[in-house]
């Protein structure tokens, strides 16, 4: 009878170990490879969340180094990293948003509620644009250079240790950069 026991939570223990050793392991999924880095920013012209009457295009990351920050309203980790980007932005680093697979409104009601970092953010209602991107789902974090060239992805919620990290010192790399 004991050993009938036995087996079961001998398997179950194993699974728990390959569990635990797989979160450890999870920065590798935040930096899942990209086929755009080192390209060109995808090419887009969409209405804004703030202002359907006004465009936000892939033109206007040029001349500049920025993030890209792809979120949704109905986005659990979004909102986890939204205070970070809040941050970022009141200390002058330019981000867009590109708000993937949600309605305007609830778009508009989540960037009230929590802030918006966003110098424009995209309202990409279909997804195309996302797809355009090779968006896997949401958040990710792109850094863009001065010639709109994608220079890093980041898949996932950014934490404090990515900013610090990652991000920051590249975005620095990049400025610096003729």
């Amino acid at each position: 009878m004991k050993k009938q026991f036995l087996t079961p939570l001998i398997i179950f223990g194993f699974l728990v170990i390959l569990l635990v050793v797989g979160l450890m392991k999870s920065e590798t999924v935040r930096d899942v490879p990209s086929p755009l880095i080192g390209k060109a920013v995808p090419e887009f012209s969409i209405l804004t969340v703030e202002d359907q009457a006004q465009s936000f295009s892939s033109e206007e990351l040029k001349g500049q180094v920025s993030l890209v920050n792809i979120w949704a309203s109905w986005c659990v980790s979004c909102r986890a990293e939204h205070k970070l980007l809040n941050v970022l932005a009141q200390q002058g680093v330019k981000i867009y948003g590109i708000n993937y697979k949600d309605e305007l409104v609830d778009a508009r009601r989540w960037l009230s509620a929590y802030g918006n970092p966003y110098v424009k953010s995209a309202h990409d209602l279909t997804g195309r644009a996302g797809i355009d991107w090779g968006v896997y789902g949401t958040p990710e974090t792109f850094v863009i250079d001065k010639k709109g060239m994608i220079r890093y992805k980041h898949t996932g919620p950014v934490y404090q240790d990515d900013i610090v990290d990652k991000i920051l010192p590249l975005l620095e790399q990049l400025k610096a950069e003729a």
